[in-house]
């Protein structure tokens, strides 16, 4: 491609950009669930705003392209829920995922500083699950949604994740 990729802060510019991005990126999950009323595909872009203003969101650019996106927020107890982690398909088995997801850990890690780093997938999604336990996550919960759906929820502790950074 000849460009890099950089990652940076989301500002409510770039919500539009990636409510886009998500709805794109999530087709597949759709198609495979058999059920196109998931939240990514129908959330709005005032709630994608709220989200990014409560909480943290990267983008990772191709030039001036959006071309993936991450966000999360810490809660009271000290655990950064992280969601929505999307890549292009035309980007995706490239590593970029991964670059996000180390990114958003490594900022939930400064100040007020995450204990834990948690984050779901569909039990059918067999690539999320397979690079968030690349990660150091391991499942801890699963909730059935629906006859097709099952949500598995993966955590790790922050400690796990700072060292993994530092390797």
């Amino acid at each position: 491609m000849g460009m890099s990729v950089t990652i940076s802060a989301a500002t409510a510019q770039d919500a539009e950009h990636i409510l886009k991005l998500q709805y794109l990126c999530y087709q597949n999950e759709a198609e495979l669930y058999g059920d196109y009323s998931i939240e990514p595909l129908t959330q709005t872009l005032d709630g994608l705003k709220a989200e990014l203003d409560s909480g943290h969101g990267l983008v990772a650019r191709l030039g001036d392209e959006v071309v993936a996106s991450v966000r999360g927020s810490v809660d009271a107890t000290g655990t950064a829920r992280i969601a929505k982690l999307i890549v292009h398909p035309r980007l995706r088995h490239h590593g970029l995922g991964g670059r996000l997801l180390d990114a958003i850990e490594s900022h939930f890690a400064g100040e007020p500083a995450a204990q834990r780093f948690q984050l779901f997938t569909g039990h059918r999604s067999e690539g999320n699950l397979r690079l968030y336990r690349s990660r150091g996550y391991a499942p801890v919960s699963t909730q059935q949604l629906g006859p097709r759906l099952s949500l598995v929820t993966l955590e790790k502790p922050a400690a796990t994740a700072a060292y993994m950074a530092s390797a």
